[in-house]
């Protein structure tokens, strides 16, 4: 099933990492009443990024809730050893997953790999990785998750530069192809960031940081309508 088939043409994506886990599911049925289709799910190992954050226990929890309003859940790997969590996530309920670049030395495989799980695929790199490397090797992946900030803390001022790297991954992406950005996202750099060719856009702290977070999710969805 290509992303195609579930994501609309421009996806605001809540970044759950950012969320109160306190009342996380109360915060995610908001947010699907206020026309969220897919949330971002961050999972970090503690060694390829410094944080222990969710992992499929937690996945497990919210995924049955947001599949039965319609709603996906996009997977970020941010991890060692990708292939390892790909039958666990699937278990729990992860409709796809986005693994780093940098993390592994077989993309193809990779890829390989997580689509034998039934999973869409992704493949992200980090602010110091150049797009063109990324590019080459990406075959067939759903989405290419550009950063707008090193992985692993929710919250991190957004890097300028990542506008004109969004603009050379589209140049050398097939159009089919989508892609993500995702750190530092706001109303300061979102009709910058689709200009340059992103479609999907991860909001933790744009979201989360508010009171009324369906009403920032709802002003974010129109500067890019």
């Amino acid at each position: 099933m290509p992303w195609s088939d579930w994501i609309r043409t421009v996806e605001i994506e809540p970044s759950l990492y950012a969320a109160d886990f306190s009342i996380l599911g109360e915060q995610i049925d908001l947010l699907m009443r206020a026309g969220v289709r897919v949330f971002h799910f961050d999972v970090g190992d503690g060694h390829f990024v410094e944080p222990v954050t969710m992992g499929p226990i937690v996945l497990q929890s919210i995924s049955e809730r947001i599949h039965r309003s319609a709603g996906r859940v996009d997977v970020h790997l941010m991890v060692d050893n990708p292939p390892k969590y790909f039958a666990p996530v699937a278990a729990a309920g992860g409709d796809g997953v986005t693994f780093h670049f940098e993390a592994t030395t077989d993309i193809s495989g990779t890829i390989e790999a997580a689509r034998s799980h039934e999973l869409l695929v992704g493949v992200a790199f980090n602010p110091n990785t150049d797009p063109e490397d990324v590019a080459a090797v990406t075959g067939d992946a759903d989405l290419v998750l550009c950063m707008g900030i090193y992985p692993g803390y929710s919250g991190e001022p957004f890097r300028p530069e990542t506008i004109d790297r969004v603009a050379r991954l589209r140049t050398r992406l097939p159009q089919q192809t989508a892609i993500q950005v995702d750190g530092g996202v706001g109303h300061e750099n979102i009709n910058e960031l689709r200009r340059a060719g992103a479609t999907l856009f991860v909001a933790g702290t744009a979201i989360f940081g508010h009171e009324d977070l369906a009403g920032a999710y709802r002003r974010l969805v129109n500067e890019v309508s």
